[in-house]
């Protein structure tokens, strides 16, 4: 889980057309290992739920991210110039933003992009009663398609923004690929503050992704109830539970749901099996070193700055300079 997920964010309804939503499950449930795109989770229940995890004891991410920009948000603030715009990707309810924004009296606006109209509405109404000399600007879309950013930005210093380890929902090659976009968006002499979650002990991460409370277990299974809801699915959710793994290998945590029985299911006409034992793969989490991600950063255009971490060293918030 991240709190931003790629061209999606927690409290939000995403807007998708329901035959993207139908298309990417036939798809998914028809390969040979069977998965789900992480980016339907968020229904109003899926969101609901996951602001739930956010609070729970094991998830540390939300808490340990939040305690690092506090710490660092001087920092980053002096180093910004006065007008600069601070540009969040996937920004969702904008939470964590507040601390960069109490910190920076100096920018001259803050956009904020998002797939979803309601939570960007809801954060720009509350940032704008906190902040209210600060000009606030909305953008509705997935921002890996961006093609250029809003008016306001043309000339201005530009400071990214993408917390809550977002990158960490893709894979290696297409972390890659979206920081690159992301340089080319911001432009040289632009500056990128990302939040990566760090590798750790499982005995730390598994309970993380498999909470004692069952909340995370239910998160997952929502995406069961979306189906049978939205695409006409008949899953017996009595016949699947929640299972998180550390694939050491790929360095990531991976989420999925367990067929608990031989069993057929239907979605809108199109018959599916699933053997007993067999899986669903809903998310990757990847994790990194420091300079691992540093490397990753490096390889799509971006020099390595500064980096915080808390005392655990459990996550890291990076900031990344865009040269020529």
């Amino acid at each position: 889980m991240s709190e931003v997920l790629f061209s999606a964010a927690p409290i939000k309804d995403h807007g998708i057309e329901h035959h993207d939503f139908l298309r990417a499950v036939i798809d998914g449930l028809g390969k040979t290992q069977k998965e789900l795109p992480c980016r339907f989770f968020y229904d109003e229940r899926g969101s609901v739920l996951f602001e739930e995890i956010t609070r729970l004891d094991e998830y540390y991410p939300t808490r340990t991210e939040a305690a690092i920009l506090r710490n660092c948000a001087g920092e980053i603030a002096a180093a910004s110039r006065p007008g600069t715009v601070l540009i969040e990707f996937g920004s969702g309810s904008s939470t964590k933003t507040e601390i960069l924004l109490e910190a920076m009296p100096q920018l001259g606006a803050y956009v904020a992009i998002d797939v979803s109209e309601s939570a960007l509405e809801e954060a720009r109404a509350r940032i704008e009663a906190r902040f209210p000399h600060l000009r606030v600007e909305t953008l509705i879309g997935d921002f890996s398609g961006l093609i250029s950013l809003p008016a306001i930005c043309r000339d201005a210093p530009a400071l990214g923004f993408f917390p809550g380890s977002t990158i960490g929902n893709l894979t290696r090659p297409e972390a890659i690929t979206l920081l690159r976009h992301f340089n080319d968006l911001l432009g040289v002499g632009s500056r990128f503050v990302a939040g990566v979650d760090l590798k750790k002990d499982t005995v730390i991460l598994l309970p993380a992704y498999n909470d004692a409370a069952g909340v995370t277990a239910a998160f997952n299974l929502n995406l069961l109830v979306r189906i049978n809801r939205e695409l006409s699915g008949d899953f017996d959710l009595n016949q699947f539970r929640h299972e998180s793994v550390w694939n050491e290998s790929a360095g990531r945590i991976e989420m999925h749901l367990v067929s608990l029985c031989a069993q057929n299911v239907e979605i809108d006409g199109h018959r599916f099996h699933f053997a007993r034992g067999e899986t669903v793969h809903t998310e990757n989490s990847h994790k990194y070193g420091v300079g691992e991600f540093q490397s990753l950063a490096r390889s799509a255009g971006w020099a390595p700055a500064k980096v915080w971490t808390d005392p655990e060293r459990l996550f890291s918030v990076h900031e990344l300079a865009a040269g020529a």
